[in-house]
C-alpha cells in the first residue's frame, strides 16, 4: 500500500467509533473472528484497544493484520485502523 493509499484511508477512517474492543484477554479466536466479520462487511474499521490490555497495540495491530488477512493503516493511541479489500463491490479503489 502507497502512502497515498495510506492517507485515503485514514482520512476515510477519520469518523468511525471502534466497532471492536480488545481487552485483558488480548487477541483471543473469538475477537480475531470479531475483527475478521467486521472487514467482510465493512472494509475499513477501527478497533479499540482497552486499557484493562497491557499488550503493544502496534503489536496486535500487526498480529491481528495477519490473522485477518488485513493491512494496518495506522495505530494511533489505542485505535487501530484495519483495511481488506472485499473481493466484490470494493467501496475503496485500493489496490
Amino acid at each position: 500500500m502507497t502512502s497515498k493509499e495510506r492517507a485515503f484511508l485514514r482520512a476515510e477512517a477519520h469518523p468511525l467509533d471502534p466497532i471492536v474492543h480488545i481487552g485483558k484477554e488480548a487477541l483471543s479466536a473469538e475477537v480475531v473472528g470479531a475483527i475478521d466479520e467486521a472487514l467482510a462487511a465493512r472494509e475499513l474499521i477501527k478497533v479499540g484497544v482497552l486499557k484493562n490490555c497491557f499488550d503493544d497495540p502496534k503489536e496486535l495491530a500487526e498480529i491481528a493484520a495477519e490473522r485477518t488477512h488485513s493491512q494496518v493503516v495506522q495505530v494511533m493511541g489505542r485505535k487501530i485502523t484495519l483495511y481488506r479489500r472485499k473481493k466484490k463491490d470494493s467501496k475503496y479503489n485500493i489496490v
